[in-house]
Parts: structure tokens; C-alpha cells; sequence
């Protein structure tokens, strides 16, 4: 880990950084996990928590927003295809919708 990096990072395991998953880790449990000190980016490199963000105008590292563009184009592709499969948890017009959230969280990344 780099102290002189300028970088603004994003945790390489992209569906499950931010506040957001923290939440519904809490509401599940009823207990929030600590936020760790150190993660590693979607770059591979080990970098302060601090120093990341799931914001895609805050992403500054070119690695980790390319990593972010391919994990969210995957993730909507899993959706489609695990709506498709019988006893489905999602109907049709679910998956399509969180598809497309993906796809235009994964255009932001691009950009």
C-alpha cells in the first residue's frame, strides 16, 4: 500500500462495498459489521477504506472503474439468466429492472 497514491479506489468485490450492503448485513442480522481498515481494490491493490468509493464520479483509479464497468455488465447477465430458470425468486419485469440499474451503473464506470 501506497501512502502517495491520489487515487480514489473501489473494492474489488463490487456488489457487496458500501453502506448499502452494510445496511442489509445489519437488518438481516441486527448487528453492523465493522467497515475494515485496509481493502483491496478492484485494481488488486491493497488500499485504505478510506480511500475508496462506490460513487462512480468518485472513482478516480482507471483499473478499478474498468473492474467496475465488467463486474456490474456481469451481474446484470446473471440476473437475466437466473430469472429465466424455474422457481425463479424474480419475475420477468424484476430482473429486466435491476438489469438495466446495472447496466447504467456499469455505462457511469465507462464514462
Amino acid at each position: 500500500m501506497s501512502e502517495t497514491d491520489p487515487h480514489i479506489h473501489l473494492e474489488q468485490k463490487v456488489m457487496q462495498a458500501g453502506a448499502d450492503y452494510r445496511n442489509l448485513i445489519a437488518s438481516s442480522l441486527g448487528h453492523a459489521p465493522d467497515a475494515p481498515d485496509v481493502v483491496t481494490a478492484g485494481c488488486g491493490l491493497p488500499v485504505p477504506y478510506a480511500m475508496t468509493s462506490t460513487r462512480p464520479e468518485s472513482v478516480t483509479c482507471l483499473a478499478c472503474r474498468e473492474h467496475a464497468h465488467r463486474e456490474y455488465l456481469r451481474y446484470a447477465e446473471q440476473v437475466e439468466r437466473l430469472s429465466r430458470m424455474p422457481g425463479a425468486p424474480v419475475t420477468g419485469d424484476q430482473a429486466a429492472r435491476a438489469a438495466r440499474w446495472a447496466r447504467d451503473f456499469a455505462k457511469r464506470f465507462s464514462g
